[in-house]
């Protein structure tokens, strides 16, 4: 298995790759799980000097034939942005590694175990990044049209798509705790309806759902709502 690193928008020294060589120890990464297909890195930077501080990003994709592991940081400089990113793919590692375990000798855990076993993953935000780290928003937001843009842009959208089976909001929930996020879009196996399971407070969950109204004739201006309350 190879390590892909690429930069997005930025160059990446030949200097960096061997260091990311060196700090992503494969013969760890293949005992905590040994059916890795493949490990990438990408290298980006902020332009906004106003966040000089965490201006290099660095993401981690691993991908097996397991859930697919992401761990993502920023810092001042790329090397800084490593460590942090890698030390966050080897505690997912663990805990997925953990979790094979628990099946095999306990049997699968309940939805309201979840806390207890990925404990202070609370803390963490959709970044990847603890909310402690996090300093209140200072940047300036200007509109454009029904966009709000931070700081002096340029204005980017991103957007994915994932093929993804149906599955159990159990399943969904520990999806959700392995890369980190606050909530993980996914097709419920019963419903076989869209669904959106997002965290609320301290170790609480809920569940949104989405069906269509044959009746309805015109588009709603506020789909799918918000995921507080």
């Amino acid at each position: 298995m190879d390590i892909v690193v690429k930069g997005r928008k930025t160059e990446v020294p030949e200097r960096f790759r061997k260091h990311v060589a060196e700090k992503l120890n494969l013969e760890k990464i293949q005992k905590l799980d040994g059916k890795v297909i493949s490990l990438d890195v990408e290298v980006s930077k902020e332009p906004n000097p106003r966040q000089a501080d965490r201006s290099d990003r660095v993401e981690i994709t691993l991908r097996s034939r397991g859930p697919v592991i992401r761990a993502e940081a920023s810092a001042a400089d790329p090397y800084a942005a490593l460590d942090l990113a890698t030390g966050k793919l080897e505690a997912r590692m663990r805990k997925q590694h953990d979790k094979r375990h628990t099946r095999r000798g306990n049997g699968r855990i309940s939805a309201a175990e979840v806390g207890a076993t990925v404990p202070g993953a609370a803390a963490i935000n959709g970044n990847g990044v603890l909310v402690a780290e996090e300093a209140p928003p200072t940047i300036p937001t200007t509109r454009i049209g029904p966009l709000e843009v931070q700081g002096e842009g340029p204005l980017v959208v991103r957007e994915k798509t994932h093929v993804a089976a149906p599955m159990s909001l159990d399943q969904a929930l520990y999806e959700m705790e392995l890369v980190g996020h606050d909530f993980y879009l996914y097709v419920d196996s019963e419903t076989k309806e869209p669904s959106v399971v997002y965290r609320r407070h301290a170790y609480d969950y809920g569940v949104i759902r989405l069906t269509t109204d044959p009746l309805a004739e015109t588009e709603a201006g506020g789909a799918g709502g918000a995921l507080g309350g």
